[in-house]
């Protein structure tokens, strides 16, 4: 894969243009980039195939889903042997209140992101799911009281 370096301008403004609004259509983009309609669409095609661009998808509000809360969940594991680690991990892929999970340094050894519609049923989540997940030795729980930023974009 190519790293960020090699992009050329043409790719860097295809890139941004995109995750400002990924529904441009390729005559929209082009004129937005200053490429013509194959161009545009040789090198989307290109950034595809490296794995540059991972696929296109629908943001959607969670406020407006009833999905208001939002938990960070700092986990810690009992054993940090491959075996254990991958089994955390694997089961982590099944929670789908779990949007996001990063193994960490320090004294945790993940965080979880978590979305919920409450803080009740954050607590239900907790006790039927999260400490019952594979090697978990233990869960703190940070709740965000407000969105101060939040983007998609990657800064290029």
């Amino acid at each position: 894969m190519k790293r960020s370096t090699d992009l050329d301008d043409f790719d860097r403004k295809i890139l941004r243009a995109l995750q400002e609004n990924s529904d441009y259509s390729m005559a929209e983009l082009g004129d937005k980039v200053g490429l013509s309609h194959t161009p545009c669409w040789r090198r989307i095609k290109r950034l595809e195939a490296e794995g540059i661009i991972r696929g296109r998808v629908t943001l959607l509000d969670p406020r407006k889903l009833d999905l208001g809360v939002t938990v960070y969940c700092y986990v810690t594991i009992q054993n940090h042997d491959e075996e254990s680690l991958n089994s955390f991990e694997s089961a982590v892929q099944d929670v789908q209140e779990v949007v996001e999970c990063y193994s960490t340094s320090g004294d945790k050894d993940y965080v979880l992101r978590v979305v919920v519609d409450s803080v009740e049923h954050y607590e239900q989540l907790l006790k039927r799911t999260l400490v019952h997940l594979p090697n978990v030795a233990s869960v703190n729980s940070t709740f965000a009281l407000k969105q101060v930023k939040y983007t998609t974009q990657l800064p290029l």
